[in-house]
């Protein structure tokens, strides 16, 4: 197991190996003059300008709708709890599709805000409610009854017990906006990443793509920190004899006609309009569109390369989530943060790295399913891997200890004994790597063999041709894949706020 954990921590460090030695083997000033220019700078503002404004408006919704549906008594709340999260089945480059499908000239700056915080706002909003419905109101009702108001409750007792929510949220937000690369190719707004693929497919891993990449893995970096120091080295837990008391449900009052209005428009804009679209392509197709032998095909391998990554990154995160729990130092914890880095990189860095690498080193397996499953695992691992940790927590390890002192081999112990208890944590923790494999599109586009086609892949091809028609099965395909998928992270969350 270690020296396993040791060879996946160690395969984890290639993208962030490639981008340095990149770096120097360019040479400082080659590499300043690629950097320093109005071209670089453009980018830089139009990526910097969008987190700044995106993140804020995925706060504010994502924190206002889980306070909402967790904690007044708003009307219907348990559906609205789930139609708040259901943006998160449809990816956000089909989002896009939708919306240049009824606005043909939406581009820059403003649309992809548009779309970037229809799409990623439920990664603020699923940790937050979770949050939310396992906060003690003990607290809340100490305050007010020192004579705060349910405003001053709000800002100054339970939005600081939702940092660490609140911060996890908005890192996975600003992650997600700078590794997304259809949906801003669609409506033509340029960031790092859109510049990268064009400069990989006009001068195939030309220096200068590689020092965009290497901006870009700063900026990766600056998220990382922000996101730690934003969320402190503050105790949240209670310790403390007696039960928690169920939380108090606000009154909503004259407030309950706009926040059904409110929530309502929402679910419109996120939901509505993309299904509608589709549904509208799909019957102006015809029968016709589903008989193309392209669309089994990609569905199939669509399929297959989520049911090998899902199996793979399940695989490495065995031997990492083991030696986290039963040896947990600075070694596991190095080796976890190696992966937490690579798999924070865009898609697209870390497919540039494995291109240059595997023609570098070993040709054989370039534009071979190896590498593109070996990509997809540093991608994802940390999916499975959180999944895993905990279920491999909740297994004794006296039992395990009790099988070999009755004769079991190590190995025959950890099988019979520690795998079955853990299987249900691996399981979910497989789901949604399947999920994020399912929709993958700039790694899948630079890694694939020669002649793959996935449903996120097919479907790229037809929209960026104005092909709406025949893309809306693939896009129809993909979100009905990920609901399930959307619904376990979904249920997963509120199980573990105790509910």
């Amino acid at each position: 197991m270690l020296v396993l954990s040791i060879l996946i921590g160690a395969l984890s460090l290639v993208p962030l190996g490639f981008v340095v030695a990149m770096t120097i083997a360019t040479g400082w000033d080659t590499a300043i003059a690629l950097i320093v220019r109005p071209r670089v700078l453009e980018l830089l503002g139009n990526t910097v300008w969008l987190v700044v404004i995106t993140v804020p408006l995925c706060l504010v919704i994502g924190v206002g709708g889980a306070w909402l549906v967790e904690r007044t008594r708003l009307r219907a709340h348990r559906v609205w709890a789930v139609l708040l999260a259901a943006p998160l089945a449809i990816p956000a480059f089909v989002n896009a599709y939708s919306w240049v499908s009824v606005v043909p000239s939406m581009a820059g700056l403003g649309w992809g805000v548009f779309i970037a915080t229809l799409s990623y706002y439920p990664l603020v909003y699923i940790p937050a409610a979770a949050t939310l419905a396992r906060l003690d109101p003990a607290l809340e009702q100490s305050a007010a009854s020192l004579g705060l108001g349910p405003w001053k409750v709000f800002f100054r007792v339970v939005l600081p017990q939702l940092r660490i929510a609140v911060a996890g949220g908005a890192l996975l937000v600003g992650l997600h906006l700078l590794s997304e690369y259809g949906a801003f190719a669609m409506m033509r707004f340029d960031t790092f990443t859109t510049a990268i693929m064009e400069q990989y497919r006009s001068t195939f891993n030309g220096s200068a793509g590689n020092m965009l990449a290497s901006v870009l893995v700063a900026l990766c970096l600056v998220m990382l920190v922000i996101e730690a120091r934003a969320r402190g080295n503050a105790r949240y837990a209670k310790l403390g004899s007696g039960s928690q008391a169920a939380p108090t449900r606000a009154r909503l009052g004259a407030w309950e006609l706009p926040a059904q209005l409110g929530l309502l428009g929402l679910a419109i804009v996120a939901l509505g309009v993309p299904l509608a679209v589709i549904g509208r392509w799909l019957l102006e197709g015809g029968a016709k569109i589903w008989e193309t032998a392209d669309l089994a095909s990609a569905l199939g391998q669509s399929l297959w390369l989520g049911l090998l990554g899902a199996l793979a990154a399940t695989a490495a995160a065995f031997p990492l989530s083991w030696l986290a729990v039963r040896y947990a130092g600075w070694l596991s914890k190095s080796l976890e943060l190696a992966n937490y880095i690579t798999s924070s990189m865009p898609g697209i860095v870390l497919a540039l790295a494995f291109v240059t690498v595997a023609l570098r080193a070993i040709p054989d397996i370039y534009q071979s399913t190896l590498l593109l499953v070996i990509a997809y695992v540093l991608l994802f691992l940390p999916r499975a891997l959180v999944s895993l940790r905990a279920g491999l927590a909740q297994a004794p390890k006296e039992l395990e200890e009790a099988a070999r002192a009755l004769g079991r081999r190590p190995a025959a112990a950890f099988f019979r004994v520690t795998l079955p208890l853990a299987a249900p944590a691996a399981a979910g923790g497989a789901a949604l790597v399947f999920l994020a494999v399912l929709n993958e599109l700039t790694a899948t586009l630079l890694l694939a063999p020669t002649g793959t086609s996935t449903l996120a892949t097919q479907f790229w091809n037809l929209s960026s041709g104005i092909d709406y028609t025949d893309a809306a099965p693939y896009a129809l395909l993909m979100i009905l894949l990920s609901a399930p998928m959307t619904y376990l992270l979904f249920q997963q969350s509120k199980k573990a706020a105790g509910q």
